[in-house]
């Protein structure tokens, strides 16, 4: 359970920030761990849009960094204290962003009749989740072609992680620099139990090395992300939690392009 809980948090995280300083969410990455509750953002409607200079195959190098549990002792969440050994211990997957054309499609990230540039999700979905879990632990990775913020994870024990984003926003500080944030309703089920809860993901990215635009190999992306736990209302502890995060992660991410 303890692995499983890990998992959700980074999947739920899938690719999040650094540098920003400025706006809403940028100053909300800077006060860690001082995070009183959920940001105002709007309902989530269509995908997560990123920058062009997203767009590509990425190797990723995702570390944990430091955590929190904001009201320790009275409320802590089912391994928040196992999850200190992933401390300073990378882990690495590949993800992929591309562009999508009207009908939600997805094309070559260098084909010009492209929108939008998007995230892979069932590709990068799969890679985190293999990444963490083992090849062996993953079965599928699927994502509701009719809502691309609706992803199910099949899990090896007839066990699945259903995650929902139900709430996004976005900043763009300046043409190198972007801040994203979602928040996502998770539940997870297993043989004979269900665990929910809403998971926060608030990542800062910052394009570094070479020009936004090249592909070269000089170029990569640094990311300073926190995900933050809050308590379902089917949670014994939820009102005695006020609304106030009960878990915070912090991670530092790495995207050098795929040769």
């Amino acid at each position: 359970m303890k692995v499983i809980w890990v998992f959700s948090l980074v999947l739920a995280v899938l690719l999040w920030g650094g540098g920003a300083r400025a706006g809403v969410l940028g100053d909300r990455i800077s006060s860690f761990p001082n995070w009183d509750r959920k940001p105002p953002i709007p309902v989530a409607k269509g995908d997560l849009v990123y920058p062009d200079w997203m767009a590509g195959n990425w190797n990723v190098a995702s570390t944990l960094v430091d955590l929190a549990a904001p009201l320790a002792p009275n409320i802590v969440t089912p391994g928040f204290e196992g999850n200190r050994r992933y401390l300073q211990q990378p882990v690495l997957f590949k993800v992929r962003f591309k562009p999508e054309n009207n009908n939600g499609s997805i094309l070559n990230y260098k084909n010009k009749r492209a929108k939008n540039i998007v995230a892979d999700r069932t590709f990068n979905g799969l890679n985190i989740a293999k990444a963490y879990l083992g090849d062996g632990a993953v079965l599928s990775v699927k994502v509701d072609p009719t809502n691309p913020n609706r992803q199910i994870t099949v899990l090896k024990g007839e066990k699945q992680l259903i995650s929902i984003v139900t709430a996004r926003g976005t900043e763009t500080l300046n043409p190198r620099e972007f801040v994203s944030t979602e928040i996502s309703q998770q539940v997870f089920r297993g043989e004979s139990d269900i665990y929910l809860n809403e998971v926060e993901t608030t990542t800062a990215y910052r394009v570094v090395g070479g020009d936004k635009n090249s592909d070269s190999v000089s170029r990569k992306i640094e990311a300073d992300q926190v995900t933050a736990i809050y308590l379902s209302p089917q949670d014994p502890d939820y009102f005695a939690a006020g609304g106030h995060p009960v878990a915070l992660y912090r991670y530092r991410l790495e995207l050098l392009p795929e040769e």
